[in-house]
């Protein structure tokens, strides 16, 4: 079931809760600029096997509303510590993909990982996000021509083929977000970086990233794995930034296996 959660005066975050009765919780933040919904392939089957899905979009991103400001790493993270209290969650897992395992990452260091008990960070754009060079490209892109931008991020996401059908989908996932978040994100991603947020994390980190990543390289999770006391690598052989669906049953299976 879906349903909104007011974060602050007049902003209300999508929040869709899948399986509420189920007995361990995974909560999902999606990467820039998507939504809940590009976990499909998980809410498909984890919450079959009894799992309680909560899916999360970010302010000005799916179906959340859409402020003009807010987009920081400890705002992003202030909204999920506030879905966390109003919902009652304890002893969740914490699932983040791209920039979202880097908002995972700072809502673990800014709230001394209130509630979670595991951390999965897929394909994350930390401890660095995007460089200087490849952010204003992307940001010029976005306040110039957004949709030829989105095609091109759908295009080199994926390692494996995708069907014209999938890659519409996708396309239009993307495009569900505002303009201004998009391109306040692409900034966030520039100029903040993850290194101090690190030490503080202490829990058992399980970290996927697919080997053939265009986006954010496989460099960046040996760093992580290295940097993250307590943290396990699983290399992805046949997927890009998109593991989560380039192999899909792998990834279900090691992900219930590590809960």
């Amino acid at each position: 079931m879906g349903y909104f959660v007011t974060v602050e005066p007049g902003v209300n975050i999508y929040v869709e809760d899948i399986n509420p009765g189920g007995s361990k919780t995974i909560v999902f933040i999606h990467g820039w600029p998507l939504s809940h919904k590009q976990f499909e392939y998980q809410f498909d089957v984890l919450p079959a096997l009894g799992y309680r899905c909560i899916g999360i979009d970010w302010r000005g991103f799916g179906n959340s509303d859409k402020p003009i400001s807010g987009y920081t790493y400890n705002r992003l993270a202030d909204d999920i510590r506030t879905i966390v209290g109003t919902l009652q969650l304890d002893n969740f897992t914490l699932l983040g993909h791209s920039t979202g395992g880097a908002i995972a990452i700072r809502y673990m260091s800014r709230y001394n990982g209130y509630g979670v008990s595991k951390l999965v960070l897929i394909d994350a754009a930390a401890p660095t996000g995007f460089s200087t060079e490849t952010a204003n490209k992307l940001l010029k892109e976005t306040l110039n021509d957004r949709p030829k931008m989105m095609q091109a991020i759908t295009d080199s996401f994926f390692f494996q083929y995708i069907t014209r059908p999938f890659s519409d989908w996708f396309f239009q996932m993307g495009l569900q977000a505002a303009g201004w978040s998009t391109g306040a994100v692409i900034v966030l991603l520039r100029d903040e970086k993850l290194y101090e947020d690190l030490p503080k994390i202490v829990t058992p980190t399980l970290i996927i990233h697919g080997i053939h990543d265009k986006v954010i390289p496989f460099s960046q999770a040996q760093e992580l794995n290295q940097k993250l006391r307590n943290s396990i690598l699983v290399p992805f052989q046949y997927s890009g930034h998109g593991a989560f669906w380039e192999e899909r049953d792998k990834f279900n299976q090691i992900l219930t296996q590590f809960i």
